[in-house]
């Protein structure tokens, strides 16, 4: 009896097709004469073409017959599909094949709590906001400043500390975000990476299930199958004390714990500065 808990066949499968359905022959400079065509994107013997496979191989892929690609037919699958990073390296988790350039594993279920020195890396970031988070989006570690900058966060019960679950379920995060869309379109796809890449992850695939029950925007954004993730980029946050606040953020990745992010946030202006520096 397996222990995945994601139907990575079947994914993969969908996968395909809808990156297939997404690209546009004509810019792929593919002939205008070829007889009108009655569906999106390309023919699957077009990215048969393209990849250098059989139709017949294609095709059993996108009916999730149970094939497992080589990582050379992966790549020319990508290339042809015209993938950027975060969608190839989410190809090749739901093949079960290492990722280009990744002489590690992928990791397994559990989550190891922080080192002793990546918590009190967060602790010296102050006054900086900062916080620890593994790949389901668990807080693990975090400064009296991110406590502070996240509304009402001391009320949250220790199971609830997770970044989706404070943005789409805690009431007093609702309107914390002014671009609520764009936050919940990245954490959306970061947990479908991590959905592929840890298919053994019970917890991570009870959690996405939850949300997408409970949540009209998540089971939306979800079924999109976005994967490119922002590492950095701007926020504007609105707090219920102080107001507008907006910050510049970054994501790293310690080189010694992969499956773990620091996340910091650093005032874009004066004025958030001394927004900050009030709360």
């Amino acid at each position: 009896m397996t222990t995945r808990t994601v139907d990575t066949t079947e994914e993969l499968a969908a996968f395909l097709r809808d990156r297939r359905e997404r690209l546009d022959p004509e810019r792929l400079g593919l002939p205008a004469h070829r007889r009108a065509r009655r569906t999106p994107g390309l023919r699957r013997e077009e990215v048969a073409e393209l990849a250098g496979v059989s139709t017949d191989y294609v095709v059993r892929l996108e009916q999730g017959r149970g094939l497992r690609p080589s990582a050379e037919v992966l790549a020319a699958l990508a290339g042809a599909l015209r993938l950027d990073a975060s969608e190839r390296d989410y190809l090749f988790d739901l093949a079960g094949r290492r990722r280009p350039g990744n002489t590690g594993a992928t990791g397994g279920t559990a989550t190891p709590g922080p080192a002793p020195s990546l918590a009190r890396l967060v602790e010296d970031l102050s006054p900086l906001p900062a916080a620890l988070m593994d790949h389901r989006y668990d807080l693990l570690a975090w400064n009296p400043e991110m406590a502070r900058l996240l509304p009402d966060f001391h009320t949250v019960p220790p199971e609830r500390r997770n970044a989706m679950w404070l943005c789409l379920l805690h009431p007093p995060m609702r309107a914390f975000y002014a671009d609520r869309e764009s936050v919940l379109r990245d954490g959306v796809a970061h947990l479908r990476a991590a959905w592929a890449a840890h298919p053994e992850d019970r917890a991570l695939t009870a959690m996405i299930a939850e949300f997408t029950a409970q949540d009209e925007d998540f089971a939306r954004l979800w079924a999109r199958r976005e994967v490119r993730v922002n590492g950095r980029g701007r926020k504007l946050l609105q707090h219920p004390a102080v107001g507008a606040i907006t910050v510049d953020f970054d994501i790293l990745l310690p080189l010694e714990d992969p499956e773990l992010r620091l996340l910091v946030y650093r005032p874009a202006d004066q004025e958030s500065r001394v927004s900050l520096d009030r709360l």
